[in-house]
């Protein structure tokens, strides 16, 4: 929490300390010191004015430091020798002038102790010369070289005019070892430019010039990133919203000539899409969209009966090839038992049938192919398997009267079946037919044809092109197919396992048709036939649809119950007109 207290660091002060006061006390037990003449006592010790100072009658020869430079007494001029007023019991300057120079007497008593400064040798003793340890330079930085004779000290400023020595005293005392100048002349509180602590070199005109040179590339380098920088933003400006400097080319794979193996799904529809046509069929109450193919060169088509049941006997159907040609077409026949109807164009040439293949050879997961035109999107391809056979279904019965009503032993498969496909073929590896697409299953569990619109929930239903092209070749040749019968009227409404013979037929006929195959075989009304074919039968549906999956004159071998007993007999199938 921020209380308005500052966080930086703190300033840091450089002060000058004062000259502090030197003050020498001599033991109590000494002897009182000859007092030297006022004059040459203050020249050598504390500034006038300073009581508290003792000052020894000690001269010496050597210049005062300038580190405590004391303001010069103006000097007139005077003799070397300043006149000074005798006190009691001094002797008079001329007399001391004249007078041979007396014993002197040593200024202290000989130390028993030989205490320094006051032991031996000699009759007295002097003070030791002081020696300053030299320091330590800061960071590396050198001390700076004596002023000497320069008259400046180290700030550059002139230093004060050396005090006039005193008066020489009446002795002369031993000489002083030599001192070092360089303590004599620095002051290392006289630069305040250049504290000792400072770090790098003295400055000078060197150093002048690196700085103003330093400050030259600091000002061209931020005036160099300014350049840069406005340049840099002007180029991605411009990138940004033109896309880049150049165009941009992105890679692709070379295009090669298209083929592809004839047993894939693009072979397949390369192969059977010229043979694949939609019809568009209005009447006079309603319209529908199918599909067919073509069967021969003549012009036939095959396709479902439900698709050009709305023409009627007086609709119109138009034929519309895989590359856009149509062409008129007239119903040849049509068959609602078998869900199955060919029409005819005439007046076109290059027509391509499409090669009809074996649907006894169909083994459950084989791959196969569907063609249509599911909600009238023409040349549709969907891909699958087979995935049922011999499934019984029974389409149409919107009549209600069950003439409309189809029986087919059809092939199931997933492969996508829409409103529109109806009609349209299911090949097989080869592009061969191997059925005719005709039903799907609704989500509503309902089965209904494709002329509904319920979507593919991949339960699509084929009817069998062997079944197919018996049927197609009775329409193209006779206009009308024949359907395989046994003569025995069928009780629809019993729900128990197997088909039931009624007791009665329609009109109050009898239920076993008099020298038909049915009672030639020895069936009797009540009988319930289980098996055809060694195929266990289920229902009465089932029944018809394996009996329609023959042809009129076929042998079948049933197998049945009657009374609690099972039966068998071969019959052979007879033969009634469809419509």
């Amino acid at each position: 929490m921020d209380d308005g207290k500052p966080t930086g660091p703190k300033a840091k002060w450089w002060s000058r300390p004062t000259a502090g006061r030197a003050t020498t006390s001599a033991p109590q037990d000494a002897p009182a010191p000859v007092e030297a003449p006022a004059e040459a006592a203050r020249t050598v010790g504390a500034p006038a004015g300073d009581p508290d100072t003792t000052v020894v009658a000690e001269v010496s020869p050597a210049p005062v430091l300038p580190a405590q430079p004391a303001p010069p007494e103006p000097v007139a001029s005077a003799p070397l020798v300043a006149p000074v007023t005798p006190g009691p019991g001094a002797q008079a300057p001329a007399a001391m002038a004249q007078a041979p120079a007396p014993a002197v007497k040593p200024l202290h008593e000989p130390d028993q102790y030989s205490t320094p400064p006051y032991g031996g040798p000699g009759p007295w003793a002097p003070a030791p010369p002081v020696q300053r340890p030299v320091p330590t330079p800061a960071h590396g930085t050198p001390v700076p070289p004596p002023y000497a004779g320069t008259g400046t000290n180290v700030a550059g400023m002139p230093a004060a005019p050396a005090p006039v020595p005193a008066p020489a005293p009446a002795f002369t005392p031993p000489p002083r070892p030599p001192q070092s100048s360089q303590w004599l002349q620095y002051d290392p509180w006289g630069a305040p430019r250049q504290p000792l602590t400072h770090p790098g070199p003295p400055l000078g005109s060197d150093g002048g010039r690196r700085k103003s040179r330093r400050g030259s590339l600091l000002v061209g380098a931020l005036l160099l990133a300014l350049v840069a920088g406005g340049i840099g933003g002007g180029i991605g400006a411009y990138v940004e919203r033109n896309g880049g400097l150049t165009t941009v080319e992105l890679p692709q794979a070379a295009r090669n000539s298209g083929g592809r193996a004839p047993d894939s799904v693009a072979g397949i529809a390369a192969s059977a899409l010229p043979s694949v046509v939609t019809l568009h069929v209005s009447g006079t109450t309603e319209s529908g969209t199918g599909t067919g193919f073509v069967l021969d060169k003549s012009g036939h088509i095959l396709t479902n009966n439900h698709v050009v049941a709305p023409a009627g006997s007086s609709g119109s159907i138009t034929v519309t090839f895989s590359g856009g040609e149509t062409a008129r077409a007239e119903v040849v026949g049509k068959d609602s038992g078998y869900d199955l109807a060919v029409v005819k164009v005439t007046g076109v040439f290059g027509l391509k049938p499409l090669p009809l293949g074996n649907s006894d050879n169909v083994q459950v997961g084989d791959p196969v192919v569907a063609i249509g035109a599911p909600f009238d999107l023409s040349n549709t391809v969907t891909s699958g398997i087979i995935s049922a056979k011999d499934r019984p279904i029974t389409a149409g019965g919107e009549k209600g009267d069950g003439s409309d009503i189809s029986y087919v032993d059809a092939l199931q498969t997933d492969a996508p079946i829409n409103p529109g496909n109806s009609g349209g073929p299911l090949v097989d590896t080869h592009a061969h037919v191997i059925g005719i697409n005709s039903a799907i299953r609704a989500a509503d569990n309902s089965s209904s044809t494709e002329g509904g619109q319920a979507g593919s929930i991949g339960l699509g239903f084929a009817i069998p092109i062997n079944q197919g092209k018996r049927v197609a070749e009775e329409l193209i040749n006779t206009g009308r197919a024949t359907h395989p019968v046994i003569g025995v009227t069928l009780d629809m409404k019993y729900t128990g396992d197997g088909a039931k013979v009624g007791a009665k037929g329609a009109g109050g006929k009898a239920a076993v048709t008099p020298d038909g195959p049915g009672a030639k075989a020895g069936i009797r009304p009540g009988d319930i036939i289980t098996e055809v074919d060694g195929q266990r039968v289920h229902s009465g549906e089932e029944l018809i649809v394996k009996i329609r999956a023959h042809r009129p004159g076929d042998r079948l071998d049933l197998g049945l119950t009657r009374s609690g007993k099972d039966l068998s007999m071969t019959l052979t199938l007879g033969s009634a007109t469809g419509t």
